[in-house]
C-alpha cells in the first residue's frame, strides 16, 4: 500500500493565517492515524508579494500549534531554518530547472504553448467579455501560430509566457474526499499560464510537479481552489502521473458569513497566539471548524484528535469562525493546566506588561497571582489585566467606592478599622484563605454585622475595582502585611 504523505504549501506572503492552519491540521491528523508523513513545503513562486520573515512565521506557527513537519522547511535546533527530507529543496524558488524541464515536455507534447499577448491586449479582452457579459478567460489567440512565427519571435527575445493547453472538450471528474464527484466542462476552463514572463512557474504548473515527485498521496485545500483541481487533474494526465486523492475543506466565515479576512479583525495564528491563547485551546477549536466526532465530547488533545479524526465527519458548508467559543476552548484548557504551567505560560505576558519582576520571580505570589486570574480569564493576557492592582505600590479609585449599597462612609470607615485590627492579630501561619474566610466570617456574625457592610469596603480597599475577585483570595495573594497596608490606605481615604 502506498504511503500517506499529505503537505502544507503556503506561500510567504504574510503571517500564517487560521485558515492554513484548518488545512495544516488537517493534513497532520489523516498523515498520523495513517501512518504517514506530514511535509511543509514553501511556494514562493509570487515574488511580488513576499514578505520579509513570513517563512519563519509559518514555521513558528506550525511549531507553536505542535503539528511540525516532519519533512521539508522546519527548524534546526538553533532555531535556523532548514530543510530536512530527501525529495527537496523544498523550497520552490530552489527548483526552477526542474519546472522548466517539465514545461519543455508540454511544450514538445503539445500540451502547452507560447504567448506572447502584451498585458494591453489581455487587459482589452477581459474589457470586451465583461461588457459581453461573457465568462472572462483567454481566447487561444496564442494557440494557432504557426511554429514559424513562434520561433522568429523566441529568437527577437519576445516577452512570452507558457500556457496550457486545456481539452475544449469533454468533463474533468474526480471524487472528492469531502465533496463526493465533481465535474467541470473542459471548454469553461481558462489556458491557464504555467511559466511566467520572469523564469517562475504559476502556482498550477509548481503544485503538480512538486506533489508528484514529493510522492503526495493526499491534497487538503480550502475550496477556494476547488475550480483550479481541473487544471491539476488534466496536467497530471498529460505526464501520465497517478494522481493524488483530492479534499477541498469548508471555508472559514465570520458571525456575517463573510470570508475571514485581515479586513475584518486579527486572522493569524501570532494574533491570536500574541493575545494569550493556548495552542491546545486554538488546535482543539479550529479541529471544529468544518469537523465534528459526532460524539458530546468537545475537549480533545492532540493524540485523541488523531484517532478520532475522519473525512466521513467533514461538513461541506462554511464553518464560522466563533470567537465566544474559542474563548470557552481557551478557558476550558487554561483550567486543565497545573497553576505551575499556567504560570509558566502567563510569565512572559506579565513581563511584556511591564510587572515586577522581583515579584514575578517570587514563585509562591506569582502562582497565586495566577491562581486568582484564572477565574475570571479567557486568555492569558486576560490574567495580566484582571491581577494588575496585586503588583500595584498603592491603588487609585473614588473614595465613593467604599460604600456598601445604603450604608455610607463613616460606617465603612469604622468596619475597616475594627477589621483591620481583628486581622492584625492573626499570626502567619494562620494566613491563609480558609483559615482568614472562616475567622472574618465567624467575627462578623459575632457582632451581627451585615456581611456586605464589612466585605464590600474591604474588596474594595484590597483591589480598588468594583469588580474583582473576593476579599479572602485577595488577602491570601497579598499576604498580611500588604493587607493590612491597603486596608489602613482605603482608612486614610475616607478620613
Amino acid at each position: 500500500m502506498k504511503k500517506i504523505r499529505t503537505r502544507i504549501p503556503p506561500s510567504p506572503t504574510g503571517m500564517f493565517h487560521v485558515g492554513s492552519l484548518l488545512s495544516a491540521l488537517f493534513d497532520y491528523l489523516y498523515a498520523k492515524k495513517n501512518g504517514g508523513d506530514f511535509l511543509l513545503r514553501i511556494e514562493d513562486t509570487d515574488r511580488e508579494r513576499l514578505v520579509e520573515g513570513s517563512t519563519e512565521n509559518i514555521v513558528e506557527s506550525l511549531h507553536w500549534a505542535h503539528i511540525p513537519p516532519d519533512e521539508g522547511v522546519t527548524f534546526d535546533t538553533h532555531q535556523h531554518l532548514t530543510q530536512v527530507g530527501e525529495k527537496g529543496p523544498y523550497i520552490q524558488s530552489e527548483r526552477l530547472d526542474i519546472y522548466k524541464k517539465y514545461v519543455h515536455q508540454l511544450l514538445e507534447q503539445k500540451d502547452a504553448y507560447y504567448c506572447f499577448c502584451t498585458k494591453e491586449r489581455l487587459d482589452d479582452l477581459r474589457k470586451m467579455q465583461e461588457m459581453n457579459k461573457q465568462p472572462t478567460g483567454y481566447d487561444g489567440h496564442c494557440k494557432t501560430l504557426s511554429t514559424e512565427n513562434v520561433q522568429k519571435k523566441l529568437d527577437a527575445n519576445s516577452p512570452h509566457v507558457v500556457r496550457l493547453n486545456m481539452p475544449d472538450e469533454g468533463t474533468t471528474t474526480w471524487t472528492d474526499l469531502v465533496r463526493d464527484n465533481v465535474s467541470f466542462e473542459n471548454k469553461l476552463i481558462d489556458d491557464q499560464v504555467l511559466m511566467k514572463t520572469d523564469g517562475f512557474p504559476t502556482y498550477h504548473l509548481a503544485v503538480v510537479v512538486d506533489d508528484h515527485l514529493m510522492e503526495i498521496s493526499h491534497v487538503f485545500r480550502g475550496e477556494e481552489w476547488l475550480s483550479s483541481t481541473p487544471k491539476h487533474i488534466v496536467l497530471y494526465d498529460m505526464f501520465g502521473w497517478e494522481k493524488p486523492v483530492y479534499g477541498h475543506l469548508p471555508l472559514l466565515v465570520n458571525e456575517k458569513r463573510q470570508k475571514l479576512s485581515k479586513r475584518h479583525g486579527d486572522v493569524s495564528v501570532f494574533d491570536f497566539k500574541n493575545k494569550g491563547y493556548l495552542p491546545e485551546a486554538m488546535v482543539n477549536f479550529v479541529a471544529f471548524l468544518g469537523w465534528n466526532p459526532g460524539t458530546e465530547q468537545e475537549i480533545f488533545t492532540l493524540e485523541e484528535l488523531v484517532q478520532a479524526f475522519s473525512f466521513e465527519k467533514v461538513n461541506k458548508s462554511a464553518a464560522v469562525f466563533n470567537y465566544e467559543k474559542l474563548d470557552w476552548y481557551n478557558k476550558e484548557w487554561m483550567k486543565k493546566l497545573s497553576i505551575e504551567e499556567l504560570a509558566t505560560r502567563a510569565k512572559p505576558f506579565f513581563a511584556a506588561a511591564g510587572s515586577d519582576e522581583e515579584m514575578i520571580n517570587d514563585l509562591s505570589f506569582f502562582e497565586g497571582v495566577v491562581r486568582l486570574g484564572r477565574e475570571r480569564a479567557n486568555t492569558l493576557a486576560d490574567i495580566v489585566t484582571n491581577t494588575t492592582f496585586l503588583f500595584a505600590d498603592s491603588l487609585s479609585y473614588e473614595t465613593e467606592l467604599l460604600k456598601w449599597k445604603k450604608s455610607d462612609l463613616p460606617d465603612a470607615k469604622e468596619k475597616l478599622a475594627q477589621l483591620s485590627e481583628f486581622l492584625s492579630t492573626f499570626a502567619k501561619e494562620a494566613w491563609t484563605e480558609e483559615g482568614i474566610e472562616q475567622a472574618v466570617m465567624g467575627w462578623i456574625k459575632e457582632r451581627t454585622y451585615g456581611v456586605g457592610d464589612v466585605l464590600w469596603p474591604t474588596r474594595v480597599a484590597l483591589s480598588g475595582q468594583q469588580y474583582s475577585p473576593g476579599p479572602f483570595e485577595i488577602m491570601t495573594v497579598l499576604g498580611k502585611e500588604k493587607s493590612l497596608q491597603r486596608i489602613g490606605e482605603g482608612l486614610a481615604k475616607i478620613s
